[in-house]
């Protein structure tokens, strides 16, 4: 693998794992205990390993699906943050308000939204800077 896949694939988890940490279980922690879903003792390992999972496909996936020209960086970044964030979106919280139980859908929705939110405004410049820094083309892409 490349350099490039590798400094992805931190952009996604340096990030992703400490504000997760800290909006879950610190910043928003009364506010998800009030919501009465979760368990006392989260396990933390699956979580990390939920990111790590994400991040080397997302990191596999980046260069395939959008543009990694040095160029349009903020291009691949707007799609890439677009695309994966919708996605992770209607993984982690569609179907979470659908089957569990808790106190206020709406108020675990909006959280969890704001989160995704949050996360891929800050991971989706760096997994394309992590690409377009280096001024390397998509694999398949014509040169010229």
């Amino acid at each position: 693998m490349r350099r490039s896949y590798w400094l992805a694939v931190l952009a996604y988890v340096l990030p992703t794992f400490p504000l997760g940490y800290f909006w879950h279980l610190v910043t928003f922690a009364d506010r998800y205990h009030q919501l009465a879903m979760y368990r006392d003792e989260v396990i933390i390992p699956l979580g990390l390993t939920s990111m790590l999972v994400q991040a080397l496909l997302f990191a596999w996936a980046y260069p395939r699906l959008f543009a990694a020209y040095r160029d349009r960086w903020l291009r691949g970044s707007l799609a890439f943050g677009l695309f994966f964030g919708l996605l992770a979106w209607s993984f982690a919280v569609l179907p979470v308000a659908a089957k569990y139980r808790m106190s206020s859908v709406t108020d675990f929705m909006l959280l969890e939204t704001a989160f995704t939110f949050v996360q891929f405004l800050i991971v989706s410049p760096l997994v394309a800077l992590a690409y377009g820094a280096a001024g390397r083309r998509a694999p398949g892409a014509a040169t010229a």
